[in-house]
Order: structure tokens, then C-alpha cells, then sequence
């Protein structure tokens, strides 16, 4: 890393709701996904909390380096319609060698609808590939 966020740092992440963001289209295959109402899927949200932290990470990172999500805990309590724009702010609570934490909430203009901790790990995509191509030997 170039350098690490601060405790106390602060991000905001904007995404408008589409159709494909909703629960239906979370697992197609499943009737029961495709019944639920047409809202915000509570895994897109966690994903979106997930795009926020990295983007927040981007200008830390060296060339060749990412992140990995590696604990989150949130909690969903407001169902949100597509068309509606969720902000995601996060908060830097922990900045240890490699690993961070955030906390973070999104709010969709309307009410809170989620919010927990979030924490990533800094990884250097090429040893993190050879890993993997290690693990596809193994199949």
C-alpha cells in the first residue's frame, strides 16, 4: 500500500436501484427469490457496501494491488424501490498493516436501510492468482 487509510476516514459511494439490483433478479433460478417483492436485494446492498469500502481504498493501493472482503456484519431494515438512489457512507475504524475495517450505513434518500462493519484485507493480486491457480490443480 501506498499509504493506509486513517482511523476516522470518511467515504460516500452513490448507485441508483435498477430492475437487475433487485430480489427476483438475486437468484433467477430460484422461485422463491422470484417472488419476493421487486426491491432492493439485501445481497446487492451488502455487495454495494463491499464497492464502497474498495473505492474508498483505490488511491492507497499500489499498481498490481486490491482487496479482498473478508467479515461483514449488517443489518437490512428498509426496503428500497429502483429508481431510488442509496448512498453508502463508510467510516475507517481500523487500519492494521493489511487489514481494514469500516464501519458503514446506506440510506436511500428516504430512510436508513442498512447498516453494520465491514472488513477488507489488502492483497497483491499476483500471489493471490498463483493461489488460485494452485487450488485449480487441486479440482
Amino acid at each position: 500500500m501506498k499509504s493506509s487509510p486513517s482511523v476516522g476516514d470518511h467515504h460516500r459511494f452513490a448507485f441508483v436501484v435498477t430492475d437487475a439490483k433487485t430480489v427476483p433478479s438475486l437468484y433467477p433460478e430460484s422461485e422463491d427469490f422470484c417472488a419476493m417483492p421487486p426491491v432492493f436485494a439485501t445481497g446487492f446492498m451488502v455487495g454495494l457496501m463491499e464497492w464502497a469500502c474498495i473505492d474508498a481504498l483505490k488511491p492507497h493501493l499500489e499498481d498490481g494491488e486490491g482487496s479482498l472482503g473478508i467479515a461483514i456484519e449488517v443489518n437490512h431494515v428498509a426496503a428500497t424501490l429502483p429508481g431510488q438512489t442509496v448512498t453508502v457512507d463508510v467510516h475507517c475504524i481500523e487500519a492494521e498493516g493489511n487489514r481494514l475495517g469500516w464501519r458503514v450505513s446506506a440510506h436511500d434518500g428516504i430512510d436508513l436501510i442498512g447498516e453494520g462493519t465491514h472488513r477488507r484485507a489488502v492483497v497483491a493480486w499476483e500471489r493471490f492468482n498463483q493461489r488460485l491457480a494452485a487450488k485449480r490443480k487441486r479440482l
